[in-house]
């Protein structure tokens, strides 16, 4: 079930970025030591996006849970993903989508540069 809903909920995220202007180049790219929800492009920026969701806001806002630990396995799956990039290195970014209530029509927050690799 979570991973159903997990699903659900990058999708969602990806259909209200596209409605922004950005492309969705990749979903749900798995490393062993991380994953990327989606990857779109904006304009000429590469964006890594973490996709939280909640039901509810009784634990608090989606992406509180996104710790230094989570961020610093979001930046390695980027670092592994530029590894394969063709052409020239883009500029990047990491953004966070914030969702909560119900899947059907919920709440989304999109945080632009929500975090950068030279927290690490």
């Amino acid at each position: 079930m979570a991973l159903e809903t997990g699903k659900k909920a990058e999708d969602v995220a990806a259909a209200f970025l596209e409605r922004r202007g950005l492309k969705i180049v990749a979903k749900n790219v798995v490393y062993p030591f991380g994953e990327l929800d989606l990857v779109a492009l904006h304009n000429k920026t590469l964006v890594f996006v973490e996709v939280k969701y909640r039901h509810t806001l009784s634990y608090g806002f989606p992406e509180e849970s996104i710790t230094r630990s989570k961020q610093r396995k979001v930046a390695l799956a980027a670092e592994a993903f530029l590894q394969k990039y063709q052409g020239p290195l883009p500029y990047c970014r990491f953004d966070v989508i914030s969702m909560w209530g119900n899947l059907g029509d919920p709440v989304i927050e999109h945080i632009e540069d929500a975090f950068c690799l030279e927290d690490f």
